[in-house]
């Protein structure tokens, strides 16, 4: 069995790809005897998304980008009830959708949030008949993960090469496991339904604050998901500071409880799905840092019908889409007059760190 590698410095500046998921921290925590790998290993859950969907997906081009949807899970079932706060009603939708573009070279990339509130055309899957006119998060509920992916991928035209998920109980865990994540709010915000309560101020919020943090819809903005987004993508960058500063090099028993934390918390694609596989993207991206990720929202418009719901604003969305495609730049034109582009919660919370 091939022993982890000893230099973690790599490692330590691959995490800055999209540190908010829990993927990015177990590559903090591979270093070490091979028990530790072993049990590393085996905490991490795979699913085969290319043999649930098979060859009906858009084309896998070799150019050296790297596209990755993260989705963090809204389940309430087991441990999950509690830490979303909500019932258990037998059903998880993705609450949270990123598409991490990674571009040719691993030196930058640029996260598309997907609002979840979105109506798309769901393709068919899992067994059930596509859908028009549903809510985006409704895919993962109707057929998993590779429902998820195959929605995506009908919506973008791009292919998606992982799949990385982190559920309500991961994201408290992992947080907690990291000591907490520093930020500073320009505002009180009072949320009942996330249980977030927070003078303006410098905080150090723990697993469940940061949790209340990146669902809370009503206590900033205009209570719409768009605003929630511009939040998450706030509490990213605070995340990536979080993690640049922990020298957790220096500290054994914090690395390994990181790192076992973050590898119990995700479910990857089976390509992605061991701490070998794992290692391999972190050294791929070796010389990216949070200055080269660029965070934005897929342009939307409010539905004329019902204003709790978006539709997609469809020419800036393709040109988003095309971009990426092409492995450029997304221009600022394809965003800018978009509702996801309204920044009404921008500057409300910052990295302290």
């Amino acid at each position: 069995m091939t022993q982890p590698n000893e230099h973690a410095a790599p490692r330590r500046k691959a995490l800055r790809v999209a540190a908010w998921t829990a993927a990015v921290a177990v590559l903090l925590a591979l270093t070490g005897t091979g028990y530790i790998y072993v049990k590393l290993n085996g905490n991490i859950k795979g699913v085969d998304i290319n043999g649930a969907l098979g060859t009906d997906r858009p084309t896998n081009f070799d150019n050296g980008s790297m596209d990755i949807l993260v989705l963090g899970s809204d389940s309430r079932s087991g441990a999950n009830k509690k830490a979303g706060g909500g019932d258990d009603d037998g059903t998880a939708r993705s609450d949270t959708a990123m598409i991490v573009h990674i571009y040719k070279g691993h030196k930058k990339a640029t996260v598309v949030s997907i609002p979840r509130d979105t109506l798309v055309a769901r393709p068919s899957c899992a067994g059930k008949a596509a859908a028009k006119s549903v809510m985006f998060n409704t895919a993962y509920a109707v057929g998993g993960p590779a429902c998820a992916v195959k929605t995506v991928e009908s919506m973008t035209g791009i292919r998606m090469d992982h799949y990385v998920e982190v559920d309500f109980t991961g994201f408290e865990h992992l947080i907690d496991a990291l000591g907490g994540v520093k930020v500073t709010t320009a505002q009180d915000i009072d949320d009942d339904d996330s249980h977030l309560h927070l003078k303006a101020g410098t905080h150090t919020l723990t697993g469940k604050q940061a949790l209340g943090l990146v669902r809370t819809r009503h206590g900033v903005g205009d209570g719409s998901d768009l605003g929630r987004i511009k939040l998450q993508q706030a509490f990213v960058k605070a995340l990536i500071d979080r993690i640049d500063s922990l020298g957790l090099l220096t500290s054994p028993a914090k690395l390994f409880k990181v790192g076992d934390t973050a590898t119990g918390a995700i479910t990857t694609d089976s390509d992605l799905a061991s701490v070998g596989d794992l290692v391999g993207l972190a050294q791929s991206v070796e010389g990216l840092s949070s200055k080269r990720v660029s965070m934005v929202t897929m342009p939307v418009t409010y539905d004329p019908a019902d204003h709790n719901r978006v539709v997609p604003l469809k020419a800036k969305a393709k040109q988003v889409w095309a971009a990426l495609l092409a492995d450029k730049p997304i221009p600022k034109n394809a965003t800018s007059g978009s509702a996801g582009d309204s920044g009404d919660t921008a500057g409300v919370v910052r990295s302290a760190s």
